[in-house]
This record gives structure tokens, sequence and C-alpha cells, in this order.
């Protein structure tokens, strides 16, 4: 009986030497690095962090390039990022977002019905021009904070010269370019 006793005292602490020592031997492998500051910020410090945020980079213009673009890849891209939500043809449905055809120089928030988000009807009075255009195209969400359109944007340039030179070509009588 003593011999059992022994083993259910025995148990926990070689358990807790077992514990012990694989903590010894982590600490040997892995060398963790202190905080210089807590992890956790109360009052005004988030503010502070967010003020130290780089600010985005700045739009080029879309003119210059436009001259050079290819509607063609600019249809290919279209089809690749655009043509799950919109339509692109005279007269088509909307999807999830409006029809897109004779977007360039028209005003935001046109196709009447469709429930456009409340940031694009602000911009109802203003036309869908060039470098509009190229801003939402690049960053929605920051070029319309509040917009619906969960797309992230389209960082190169030249592919967006295409796609602006491709929603032109979408008319009867395609805008002049800048």
């Amino acid at each position: 009986m003593s011999l059992e006793f022994n083993k259910f005292v025995a148990a926990p602490l070689v358990a807790g030497i077992a514990f012990m020592a694989a903590g010894l031997v982590a600490d040997a492998i892995v060398h963790p690095k202190p905080l210089s500051q807590s992890a956790i910020q109360i009052g005004e410090a988030p503010q502070q962090a967010a003020a130290a945020a780089p600010a985005a980079p700045a739009l080029e213009p879309i003119a210059p390039l436009l001259a050079a673009a290819n509607a063609d890849n600019g249809r290919a891209i279209a089809g690749r990022l655009c043509a799950s939500c919109h339509n692109f043809a005279q007269g088509g449905p909307n999807g999830v977002g409006p029809n897109l055809w004779g977007i360039v120089g028209a005003p935001h928030a046109r196709v009447a019905g469709f429930n456009y988000s409340a940031a694009n009807r602000a911009l109802a009075d203003k036309p869908w021009d060039y470098e509009a255009l190229n801003a939402f195209i690049a960053r929605p969400a920051t070029a319309m904070p509040g917009t619906r359109m969960a797309f992230a944007g389209l960082n190169n340039a030249g592919q967006r010269a295409d796609l602006i030179a491709f929603l032109r070509s979408l008319d009867t009588s395609p805008k002049p370019l800048p």
C-alpha cells in the first residue's frame, strides 16, 4: 500500500519537474525580446498611432497614360476583375454593381433604380471623369469612403489606364481624351 501512495505523490512532482525542464530548454532555444513599450495602449496612444501611420502615396495622374492605353488589354482586365459584378453591354442588366455602359463622363449614381451606397449618391452631381475613375479604380474605399464596392483596387497605373480606355469605348460617342 505504501508503494501505491508513493506513486500517487511522485506523479505530480515528476510532472512539475518535467514542465520546468521543458521551460528551461525552450528559453535556451528561443530568445524572446522584451517589448520596448506596452502592447496595450490606454487613452491617447491609439490616436497617436493613427496620426503616425504613413499617408497613402499620391496617385499619379492618368491623363498622360491614356494616350498610349490599350482598350483590348482593358477589356481583358475588366473581364477578369469586373465582370463578376458589372455588365458592359448597352442596355444590359445591372449585376451586383451597376451596368458600366457609358460610365465615362456620366454622373455618379446614374442608373435609375440601382441601390447605390449613400457615399455614391452624395456625388450624384459630379461626373465620372478620367481622374475620378482613376482614383476609384485604384482604391475604391479611399476615393469614396462608405462605398459598398468590395474591390481592393488596382495598383498598376498602366492597367488602370487600359481599363479606363476600355470603359471609354463603351459609348456610342466616346468622350474625348484629356
